[in-house]
């Protein structure tokens, strides 16, 4: 064990460079949940407000593979016992119409960029 100088060294190193985020933000703002914009047209959602807010990106990727892959265009709410087209435009845009106050809202805050928008086009976007 002649090199433990250098060992420990690069352990240092390493307990640095990988605790860094954290204690990096120590003393920086808590998270604060932003205030959506709330549907105008729709009184309920494909479903319930907890699991959309988790589970949104996952039931959107679902639907691209089932509807792509399978030909299958029907959703089937598991709260409401409704049927919803499987469509981000044509289903979730049609109540949370303003994708700046309700989706870019939200995904700044927690400073994710999902790719949602790099094939569909936001509709109010769309100049006739």
């Amino acid at each position: 064990m002649y090199d433990k100088s250098k060992i420990f060294a690069g352990l240092a190193v390493f307990v640095v460079v990988m605790t860094y985020p954290f204690w990096n933000n120590i003393g920086s703002a808590a998270y604060v949940r932003p205030e959506l914009e709330k549907p105008k047209n729709s009184q309920a959602c494909v479903e319930n407000v907890e699991l959309m807010r988790t589970e949104h990106m996952s039931m959107l990727n679902e639907w691209r593979d089932e509807v792509v892959r399978d030909g299958v265009h029907e959703y089937h709410s598991k709260t409401s016992n409704q049927v919803f087209q499987k469509s981000l435009t044509k289903t979730c845009m049609k109540c949370h119409e303003n994708k700046d106050k309700f989706c870019d809202k939200c995904h700044n805050t927690v400073a994710v960029d999902p790719y949602c928008w790099d094939c569909h086009v936001d509709p109010k976007g769309v100049q006739k």
